[in-house]
Formats: structure tokens, C-alpha cells, sequence
């Protein structure tokens, strides 16, 4: 048998004997997930959906032993992460994160986590994609998350996969599985998985080590309240604006209640998760072109500057 596939078998079973320790299983009254520990005094940072609107939790470590309590730090739901902290940080080993930024398609990466219950799990595939913009369900705690620059992935992820960690071959984190792609008609699609890259990860957890919560979003914000606006046969055509954030980059360009939203720099936004995708892919700051369908029926395209998302969703 040739040399090579026996060196990466070694490599695998390297990354996960040194990664597998930092990975925890969280369980709340209704559910179970997946979390890293991020340093030694026990804070453990997981998805916002894990968490839901639990405040106190079960960690069981991956070596095993007795659960240990936890409590809630901060959840950010607009970027599905959260962080939670153990009573009891003896014996934990945190995970070493690496920079996403450099990531290559076609890495060879490992998804650690503990999906439908089967604790230190271990699964494996290649970077699919970069920089794909994606938007999970609705859950307990926030609404539907969107996230920016995920890492698409072929290694499966399952449910309680969430939250655990996608690894290089380095054992360095460079994502948290965070959803997989579903088909309405097929239900989940094999080998279409999204995680939330290492470097927002880590941004977000260092803020809420520091400030005990979120300070900057680092995402933009039209400043609008909304919901999806439907035509005469129930098919969404825009976003309909509820409210408007006085002073907000909306208000500033003349956006009122009543207002569709249907295209956003000549992009199509039939509904909320649609352009909640494209204000993604923008920063606080930029200008863009707003179509909109005022409520007598007029079509208007003003330029509207940016805000940032605040830190609460």
C-alpha cells in the first residue's frame, strides 16, 4: 500500500487527539448542541440556536465524567454564536483557533461535534466554497441568523453538530458548523455545510469576554424594521418597512412605514432573508441604491448611506 494515505490516516488521528479533548457537548432543557472551550476559565462559545433562550446548561467534556453546570454569558443571535462559562473549568483544554482569511478551497477539514447525541463525533470532507452568504431557520432566542463569509463544507453536519468545531489539518478551529443546506421538496442535502468562520468567531467572543456582550456588529443595517410584503396571490414581492430607526441611514434618505423595499443595488429583495443576504455582503458606510414601491403604487430609487447592525440583532 502506498506511504501516502497511511501518513494522512496518521494525521487525522493526530488533529483529533488534540482537538477532540477542546470539544463539549451543551445540554439544555429541550436540546443538545455542541461547543469549543476557548480558554481555561471555562468559557465555552457555541451557536446562538443551541443555546435558545436557556440560560443554564449541562457541559459533559469529551473525556467524560460528570456534567458540569454553566451559565450564559452573552448570545448574539444576528450571527448565531454565543458563550457560555463552566462552574468548574478544571481540566479543560482550549482549542487553538487559526485564521479563516486563509483558508484555500479544497483543505482537507474535520467537523468535531456531537450530532444526534453520539458524543465526539468526527467527520470529514474539503473547504467546498469561501465566502458564501447563508441564512439558518428561526430558532428559540433570535430569528433567522444570516452569516457572512461562511466556510461551505463537504464534511457532513448533522443536528448536535452545531456549535462543535471545523478543523484544518493543523488542528487549528477555522469554523463552527453551524447549519446544512436544505431542500424544501428533499429535505437536507449530503455534503452541503456551512460554518461560521474562525475569524468572526473570534472576534465576536473576544467582545463578550471584554464587554460581556456585543459591541460592534461590524455589519450593515438600512435602519428599517421589516417583514415580506405579498402580492394578491400570497407570492412574495419586497420587503415591507414597519418602522424606521430615527436616524438611521432609512430615515436620513427619506424611507418611511408603508414602503416596499424590491431591489437593493439592482438586486432583487422579495423577502426579509433576501436582502438580509445582501446587507451581508455590505459594510456600515456604504452608499447603495434602494429601489422602492411607495404605498400609492410609485416606484422611487434613492441612495441610502449604511449604518452599522446593532450589536442586539
Amino acid at each position: 500500500m502506498p506511504a501516502r494515505p497511511i501518513e494522512l490516516e496518521t494525521t487525522y488521528e493526530q488533529v483529533i487527539k488534540r482537538v477532540l479533548p477542546s470539544i463539549v457537548q451543551i445540554t439544555t432543557g429541550e436540546a443538545l448542541g455542541s461547543g469549543i472551550v476557548y480558554d481555561t476559565d471555562g468559557h465555552i462559545l457555541t451557536n446562538a440556536h443551541v443555546v435558545g433562550a436557556a440560560t443554564e446548561f449541562q457541559v459533559t467534556l469529551a473525556t467524560g465524567g460528570k456534567p458540569r453546570r454553566a451559565h450564559l454569558v452573552s448570545s448574539y443571535p444576528a450571527g448565531d454564536l454565543a458563550m457560555i462559562q463552566v462552574e468548574n473549568a478544571t481540566g479543560l483544554t482550549p482549542a487553538t483557533f487559526g485564521r479563516s482569511a486563509n483558508l484555500k478551497v479544497g483543505q482537507i477539514v474535520l467537523a468535531m461535534g456531537n450530532p444526534l447525541g453520539f458524543s465526539g463525533s468526527v467527520t470529514q470532507g474539503i473547504v467546498s466554497a469561501l465566502g458564501r452568504t447563508v441564512t439558518g431557520e428561526k430558532h428559540a432566542g433570535g430569528g433567522a441568523a444570516t452569516i457572512a463569509n461562511a466556510v461551505q463544507t463537504s464534511a457532513p453536519i448533522n443536528p448536535g453538530n452545531s456549535g462543535g468545531a471545523l478543523v484544518d489539518l493543523s488542528g487549528q478551529v477555522i469554523g463552527i458548523p453551524t447549519l446544512a443546506a436544505v431542500d424544501p421538496q428533499q429535505g437536507a442535502a449530503p455534503g452541503l455545510g456551512f460554518a461560521i468562520p474562525s475569524d468572526t468567531a473570534t472576534d465576536v467572543a473576544r467582545q463578550i469576554i471584554r464587554y460581556g456582550r456585543v459591541v460592534n456588529s461590524h455589519r450593515a443595517a438600512l435602519g428599517v424594521r421589516v417583514g415580506t410584503a405579498v402580492d394578491a396571490s400570497g407570492e412574495p414581492v419586497g420587503v415591507a418597512v414597519g418602522s424606521v430607526s430615527p436616524g438611521g441611514g432609512a430615515d436620513r434618505a427619506g424611507i418611511r412605514p408603508g414602503d416596499v423595499i424590491v431591489k437593493v443595488e439592482g438586486t432583487p429583495t422579495p423577502t426579509a432573508s433576501a436582502l438580509s443576504q445582501i446587507l451581508a455582503t455590505l459594510k456600515p458606510g456604504d452608499r447603495v441604491r434602494v429601489e422602492l414601491m411607495r404605498p400609492d403604487g410609485t416606484r422611487k430609487t434613492i441612495n441610502v448611506v449604511l449604518s452599522e447592525l446593532p450589536a442586539g440583532g
